[in-house]
C-alpha cells in the first residue's frame, strides 16, 4: 500500500523504515546521516519550511509537514485495509 507524506509525495509503505520527530534533529548522529544523506542528494524535502517529520525509506530520506502521529495513523489505517 502506500503512504501520504504531503503534496504530491506518495510512497510504498513497504519501503519505510523509520519515522521519525523532527525535533531529534538535535541528535549528533541523525545530523551525521541526514548531512551525509544530502551529500548524495538522497533527501526530498517536500514543503519549504516547517517540517514535522523524517521519514527514512530504503532509498531516500523525506521531510515531511505531517507529525509523526499523523503519519503513523495512516501506515495503520492502510494495514487494516489490507486484512
Amino acid at each position: 500500500m502506500f503512504i501520504h507524506l504531503g503534496e504530491d509525495v506518495i510512497i510504498q509503505s513497504d519501503n519505510v523504515v523509520a519515522i521519525i520527530d523532527s525535533s531529534l534533529m538535535n541528535s549528533i548522529i541523525l545530523e551525521e546521516f541526514v548531512k551525509k544523506n544530502y551529500e548524495n542528494n538522497n533527501i526530498v524535502e517536500i514543503v519549504e519550511g516547517a517540517v514535522k517529520s523524517i521519514v527514512i525509506t530504503k532509498d531516500c530520506i523525506y521531510f515531511s509537514p505531517f507529525s509523526t502521529v499523523t503519519l503513523k495513523r495512516r501506515s495503520q489505517y492502510i494495514s487494516e485495509l489490507e486484512m
